[in-house]
C-alpha cells in the first residue's frame, strides 16, 4: 500500500524558510509525478509544485516561483520542497501527492483527480 508522510511544516516569520519533506513507501517516484499541493481554511487545495522523472522536470505554480524549488532523491524515496522568502499568503496545510505517469503529462500536472495518493498534511504558518 502506498504511503506518503509528509514533515518539515512550521512557524516562521515572514522572509523565512522551511524545507519540507515528503517520505514514500511502496511507489517508485520515477515513474510518478510527485507534487506538493495546499490548502487553505475553507478553500480547495492548489497545486503548488511538481516534478517528474530523472531529468526532471519540474513545474511551479506562478505565485511561488523563484521562492520554492522541489526536488526528490528518487535512491531514498523522498520528495522536497524548498520555501524561501515565505510571506503570510503562504500560510497553509502542505500535502504532498503522487500521480501515476500514465494519468498525468505536463499539461495537467495541477489537476487534482490525478493524484491517487496522498499524505496527512503538514502545517505552514508565516506570521508578519
Amino acid at each position: 500500500q502506498v504511503r506518503l508522510v509528509e514533515s518539515g511544516g512550521g512557524s516562521v516569520q515572514a522572509g523565512g524558510s522551511l524545507k519540507l519533506s515528503c517520505a514514500g513507501s511502496h511507489l517508485t517516484y520515477s515513474s510518478y509525478y510527485m507534487a506538493w499541493f495546499r490548502q487553505f481554511p475553507g478553500k480547495e487545495s492548489e497545486a503548488v509544485a511538481a516534478i517528474f522523472g530523472s531529468g526532471p522536470i519540474v513545474f511551479y505554480m506562478s505565485a511561488i516561483e523563484g521562492r520554492f524549488t522541489v526536488s526528490q532523491d528518487n535512491a531514498d524515496y523522498k520528495l522536497y520542497l524548498e520555501m524561501n522568502d515565505l510571506k503570510p499568503d503562504d500560510k497553509a496545510m502542505y500535502y504532498c501527492a503522487a500521480a501515476p505517469s500514465p494519468t498525468c503529462s505536463s499539461g495537467s500536472w495541477s489537476y487534482i483527480p490525478n493524484y491517487q495518493h496522498w499524505g496527512q498534511g503538514t502545517q505552514v504558518t508565516v506570521t508578519p
